[in-house]
């Protein structure tokens, strides 16, 4: 592949709902410029942008994928992106690096969720819309176009009008030429044809919709429209290409993805009218060729075989092969092996690369996603990309036991591909937590931990870090006394117990007369300190205690510091189990952030999981709801989330505080605390 020139480069997102064809736009696309010979299928597993093992057997787009183009002696970058709500990280990612996207939508499913998500998130960038399917049963163009008026405020506009529906699709008519075409199934091909007489009126209404929106873009085209002039037909091509570029109109086409109807005269829309690298907001105004080279990373392949695979925009400047290039987020330099052109997993390499451009970068040792590339001199970090936060989490552990280390490793190679997912070791469960977007993102994140990496992992229920105290005073003895022959064992105390508002644990002496002199103080708090970890009812650590020395007894020869701790843990078994034990759990600060027609339904909802709405306000479109809901409560509310809001819901939370265990749900969780250990112990 050649080297393009900025002016002759298009960068374009293809997004929507999941199933809505843009897999095979793209393939229909490589197909039309002669880059495969032959057109793969979603439901085959052969395409250029669905490979990995996942994507194929799951017939989904999972991960973004690059697929360039060239066509009329021009470079469209697309970038296919997955349209389910798991991987929409993907679609931030993909959005940081292109210039508009092109909206999917399926003639008989209309406006679908994540398209309605993806059009709302990100208002400022150029569209256009696709009506796919158009060969399909139920298949209604002008249903769809009404649909997406209803659903955005933005300046809705047909370019294109087709001709026929389900079997009976077989072109297209070409708004601004007012002319129809008429596809060849499978081929791209068309043949130029005359307006049927039947939809002459209609194309005519249509086009003067057109006239409108490209005069609204242009202040000397709208005077010359509204004093009633009329416009020239390459006046009328300047105001649509004006309008397309800087997003003032949302331009609709149809056609037929899988069939290749309509689709060459959306590339040449592209060409002709698509946004270019220049209006791109985070370079306007500036000379792309003769800044300094800036680039961004928007995504990271990790392979044990290829290595890293850094793929990034280069905005402004040239990147050579050979060159040092400085990582402005790491504060280090790297060196350039290779600029690879990455057309799904294949790769080519070009000896440079011109601003505007997208393509991966090979063997990187310290640039990870998000990351600035630039030159030393140039201290502008690019802003970070603002991935969602993920919220389903899960406890991940090897089958082999002795695969820990590998297990270890392999999610450092995960955790440099997705910049979503979080793993830690929580210290109190001594669980390995994997925190992700959904159910199937954990799934797919498993699967690639055996193939990619080969360890064999099991899930298991995140275990919630309740905790126990107590809530009346007491005052018990521990003693403990051992002769074994030679020196024995004495320790002798007397201790009070009592809630504690000031803090996790407090230790006091009051032992008047030496009683228990004064060097085994310590022993007798360490001994206490380590009771704690474990309490009575199930195990879970103690916390909220005040703890008194004040009296007890030694023995010159046989007391010992560890005699102490053994009669401080002695006291301490003694005086929680007298001292109304209770069970605590960790209260979350939540924030639900939904469409209006969902509150009832979520509120209805925290009410079943004992959560406290504690006020609800707008946020834009949506409103926002804070509760504070027990942690037990919220492991699997991604899902439950999804599934009442029809995947329009999102929400965050945090830590608030401990709250005492409803007696009812508190004598479950000990119960299951003790079968755990009767298990464990077998």
């Amino acid at each position: 592949m050649k080297v393009y020139p900025t002016s002759k480069i298009r960068n374009i997102a293809l997004v929507g709902h999941g199933g809505t064809g843009k897999t095979s736009l793209a393939e229909a696309m490589l197909f039309n410029t002669g880059a495969i010979k032959r057109m793969g299928k979603v439901d085959d597993g052969n395409t250029v942008s669905d490979y990995t093992p996942e994507e194929v057997k799951r017939q989904i787009t999972i991960s973004s994928s690059l697929v360039p183009c060239e066509y009329r002696d021009h470079k469209i970058n697309l970038v296919d992106t997955p349209g389910y709500s798991d991987f929409y990280f993907e679609v931030v990612g993909a959005m940081r690096v292109v210039d508009s996207m092109l909206l999917l939508l399926s003639a008989t499913a209309g406006v679908e969720v994540q398209t309605e998500i993806v059009w709302q998130d990100y208002p400022d960038i150029p569209k256009l819309a696709f009506i796919n399917k158009m060969d399909r049963e139920n298949a209604n163009f002008y249903k769809v176009v009404d649909q997406i008026k209803d659903t955005f405020s933005d300046n809705i506009v047909p370019l294109q009008l087709p001709i026929g529906a389900e079997d009976n699709f077989k072109g297209i008519v070409d708004l601004i030429k007012m002319k129809a075409y008429i596809f060849e199934p499978g081929t791209g091909k068309a043949k130029e044809e005359d307006i049927p007489a039947d939809m002459l009126a209609d194309a005519e209404s249509y086009k003067e919709a057109l006239i409108e929106a490209a005069a609204e873009a242009n202040d000397d085209l709208l005077a010359k429209y509204l004093e009633g002039e009329e416009l020239s037909d390459a006046e009328i091509s300047q105001g649509i290409k004006e309008a397309a570029s800087k997003g003032s109109a949302v331009f609709v086409f149809c056609g037929s993805a899988l069939n290749n109807i309509a689709i060459t005269s959306l590339m040449d829309f592209v060409i002709e009218c698509g946004a270019t690298p220049n209006v791109n907001p985070l370079v306007t105004g500036k000379d792309l060729e003769a800044e300094p080279m800036t680039a961004q990373v928007f995504k990271t392949i990790a392979d044990p075989y290829i290595g890293r695979l850094t793929l990034f925009r280069l905005f402004t400047g040239k990147m050579k092969v050979d060159s040092v290039v400085y990582n402005a987020s790491k504060e280090k330099e790297e060196k350039i092996a290779q600029i690879l052109i990455m057309t799904g997993k294949e790769q080519t390499g070009v000896p440079e690369l011109s601003a505007g451009d997208i393509a991966a970068l090979a063997k990187l040792s310290s640039t990870s996603t998000g990351d600035t590339l630039t030159v030393k001199s140039n201290t502008n970090l690019l802003p970070p990309i603002e991935f969602p936060v993920p919220t389903l989490s899960v406890a991940i552990e090897p089958k082999s036991k002795g695969d820990e280390d590998k297990l270890s490793g392999a999610t450092q190679r995960l955790l440099e591909e997705d910049p979503t997912i979080i793993i830690r070791k929580d210290p109190e469960t001594k669980q390995t937590i994997l925190t992700a977007m959904g159910d199937t993102h954990i799934d797919i994140l498993i699967e690639k931990l055996t193939r990619k990496f080969g360890v064999d992992v099991i899930t298991r229920e995140m275990r919630i870090p309740y905790r126990e105290t107590i809530r009346s005073m007491v005052e018990v003895e521990g003693k403990h006394k051992k002769q074994s022959g030679g020196h024995g064992q004495f320790g002798h105390v007397w201790i009070k117990f009592e809630p504690n508002s000031e803090g996790n644990f407090t230790f006091e002496e009051n032992v008047f007369g030496g009683s228990v002199p004064r060097q085994y103080f310590p022993a007798v708090e360490k001994g206490l300190q380590e009771a704690m970890e474990e309490g009575v009812l199930a195990g879970y650590p103690v916390t909220n205690l005040k703890a008194t020395l004040y009296d007890g007894s030694y023995h010159s020869v046989d007391s010992s510091e560890m005699a102490f701790k053994m009669a401080a843990r002695i006291a301490f078994k003694k005086g929680v189990e007298a001292a109304k034990p209770v069970l605590l759990e960790p209260i979350m600060n939540v924030e639900i952030i939904v469409p209006d027609a969902f509150m009832g339904d979520i509120i209805g909802d925290l009410n079943t999981k004992r959560g406290r709405v504690q006020g609800m306000e707008p946020t834009g479109k949506m409103q926002m709801i804070k509760a504070q809901v027990p942690l037990g409560e919220m492991a699997r509310y991604t899902i439950d989330l999804k599934s009442i809001t029809q995947g329009r819901g999102k929400f965050s939370m945090e830590f608030s505080h401990y709250e005492e265990v409803p007696a009812q749900n508190a004598d479950k969780i000990i119960d299951k605390a003790r079968q755990e250990k009767e298990e464990k112990e077998k």
